[in-house]
């Protein structure tokens, strides 16, 4: 270790490796909770810990400016003596030391480690991934990047009919550009949700003028003179383009947690005080798996800035000497043209969904049932059901499906 490294390793009481969301609500939430040990907040990229759901919405389409997203203004986090270290990226942990050591050499000791490193967009893995004009959306440097090369882009490709793919395209073709949006299955959002809501959502981006391209497998990425002029489909047609989006999921940043034996594969697992099986370390936010209630039990990782703040929560009671568990409702957003859709609860593995009013009127939901209780809501531009609806699925209500449908009886009554 250098001499300039070895000064920087004085042990923090608790290190928490990424500035997202749930790193820095963990930061937030220690001091709430009274914590009066240093605590260190390391982060990746060179900014102040920002929102990200933004950066593919208000923040592509330029109706918010970047200071506008931060989490907190510069003056937080020196009034509570929480010591943010930017630009840089952890290599490799050592759990017997207490220490993490950085790319450029710079190690941070640790007496509790809060692992909140998210993850990074998974890439397309054809001939011409690489090319200029092929971007993902996570960090402000991604959008900004897509943003300079908007101003000559017309003809653009979205790859992923995810909500990142969704949004994107909604405000891509609302600034004017030819869009195009090409997901692998046979319906969008098949992942999260039903199909009543996979056509819905379909029909909308068609009737903007999205070009929606369904069970279309991209083959490669064509170029010309080094940068994107296409995006071929398996079978031979081309699309042409100037520029492509690609939002197919993210891998969770976990590698030198599992390098040292870490449990976990997608994710490294955590119990529900959120920690992992290494002594001292714990993890949160997109890269944590866990063993979800509203999943059935099943080990999931939750990407949303509710489980992100949720699971923060939990570890600074924790550190705190606070008993509490991870146990809540998870709920997700997304606002895609002037639709708002709010989910609570987790739709995988439902076997029915009842569609609650009429989406030609562009405002309803979608109640899905497992073995006959509540699992989840889709709710578009319905804000009451939304807020009714979660305790039904706190409650797993065993709940008629024709009274869940009748949109005249108010789900609080039921």
């Amino acid at each position: 270790m250098s001499d300039a490294a070895r000064e920087n390793a004085s042990a923090r009481d608790v290190l928490i490796v990424g500035a997202g969301h749930a790193g820095a609500q963990a930061a937030i939430a220690l001091r709430m909770a009274k914590f009066d040990g240093s605590i260190a907040l390391l982060g990746d990229e060179p900014e102040l810990p920002y929102e990200r759901p933004p950066l593919s919405k208000e923040y592509l389409s330029g109706e918010k400016p970047f200071e506008r997203l931060l989490i907190r203004p510069a003056s937080f986090w020196r009034d509570r003596d929480i010591e943010v270290l930017t630009g840089r990226r952890v290599t490799s942990v050592d759990p017997e030391a207490h220490e993490v050591l950085c790319a450029d050499g710079f190690a941070v000791a640790y007496r509790r480690l809060v692992w909140a490193a998210g993850g990074t967009p998974r890439r397309l893995v054809c001939s011409g991934h690489d090319l200029i004009g092929v971007h993902t959306v996570r960090t402000r440097s991604d959008v900004d990047r897509m943003r300079v090369e908007l101003e000559e882009a017309t003809r653009i490709v979205v790859i992923g009919g995810g909500y990142i793919g969704l949004e994107a395209a909604a405000v891509l073709v609302k600034a004017g550009k030819n869009v195009t949006l090409v997901e692998a299955l046979d319906r969008v959002l098949a992942r999260v949700a039903g199909e009543p809501l996979s056509r819905f959502f379909e029909a909308e981006h068609r009737a903007n003028g999205v070009d929606v391209r369904l069970g279309a497998c991209v083959e490669c990425i064509e170029e010309h003179n080094g940068r994107v002029s296409g995006v071929r489909l398996a079978g031979g047609e081309v699309l042409d383009c100037e520029m492509i989006v690609v939002g197919v999921g993210i891998m969770p940043s976990v590698e030198p947690l599992l390098a040292v034996g870490a449990a976990g594969t997608n994710g490294v697992a955590v119990d529900q005080q959120c920690h992992t099986s290494l002594p001292d370390i714990f993890a949160i936010g997109d890269c944590a798996l866990h063993s979800n209630a509203y999943a059935d039990g099943a080990w999931i990782r939750l990407e949303s800035v509710q489980n992100a703040n949720d699971q923060a929560a939990v570890v600074a009671k924790t550190l705190c000497g606070i008993e509490d568990r991870y146990q809540e409702v998870p709920w997700f957003w997304s606002s895609q043209y002037d639709l708002r859709l709010q989910t609570v609860g987790l739709a995988g593995g439902h076997d029915r969904a009842v569609v609650r009013g009429d989406p030609a009127k562009r405002s309803f939901s979608i109640i899905y049932l497992r073995r006959g209780r509540v699992v989840a809501l889709d709710c578009v531009n319905a804000m009451r059901d939304y807020v009714q609806g979660k305790r039904l699925v706190k409650d797993a209500a065993a709940i008629s499906p024709d009274l869940l449908a009748d949109a005249s009886i108010p789900l609080k009554s039921l």
